[in-house]
């Protein structure tokens, strides 16, 4: 099977200069800054606060590379588990502010749309067929906040209305096709990476979600 990624831009996408891996990084720091926010409306200290963050920030990830069979990205570079705790503090700092839930939901559709993508392009490099790609994308932008909510006692984004998987699933599927079709790696994440998040906007600024399975009609 062809791989959808080539060696040479496998070595540019793990290279730490490259524009996706800036991107993993901003994702971790967005993604640990919900970590740390959830931490926040539960009023706990700051090592739960860091401990929040980093589960969250690399949570997915982690996951994706245990499947794939690759080396846990953040055991191999310890840049990773910093932006969290930076962003954690960052979080602590600022303390209460009405904005700053608003803010990061914005952050957050960049960091989920951005993941999905990530996530598929790292699946694509270690030889992965396309459609797991697509599932390597959704489970690394989205488990760790699964994980967030479970010990945070929050509903999980999996039993929410709202687009939020669907947009990681466009953006690792719409990645993963453009691919396949031969288009450029770099032109590819540009796209996907505006439609994800394009379509998570629409949700937060609109209320887009997809129809709900129909509630049985009640008999007189």
């Amino acid at each position: 099977m062809t791989p959808l990624v080539d060696p040479e831009t496998a070595l540019t996408l793990a290279r730490p200069s490259s524009v996706l891996a800036v991107l993993d990084f901003a994702g971790v720091a967005v993604f640990a800054a919900t970590g740390a926010l959830a931490a926040a409306r539960g009023k706990h200290d700051l090592v739960t606060f860091g401990f929040f963050a980093a589960i969250t920030g690399v949570g997915g990830g982690t996951l994706r590379d245990l499947l794939i069979g690759a080396p846990v990205f953040w055991v191999q570079d310890w840049r990773y588990i910093a932006a969290c705790v930076l962003a954690a503090t960052a979080i602590w700092m600022l303390g209460a502010r009405t904005w700053r839930f608003r803010a990061l939901l914005w952050l957050d559709a960049a960091g989920l749309a951005a993941y999905g993508v990530m996530g598929a392009a790292k699946a694509a490099t270690y030889g992965v067929a396309p459609l797991i790609c697509v599932v390597m994308g959704v489970l690394t932008a989205c488990f760790g906040g699964v994980v967030r909510d479970v010990l945070a006692g929050q509903p999980s984004i999996l039993l929410r209305r709202e687009l939020n998987i669907t947009a990681a699933l466009l953006s690792a599927g719409l990645f993963v096709t453009l691919k396949a079709l031969t288009v450029p790696t770099w032109p590819a994440v540009g796209v996907a990476v505006v439609a994800g998040f394009g379509l998570r906007a629409g949700a937060l600024k609109w209320g887009w979600s997809l129809p709900a399975f129909p509630s049985a009609p009640t008999r007189n």
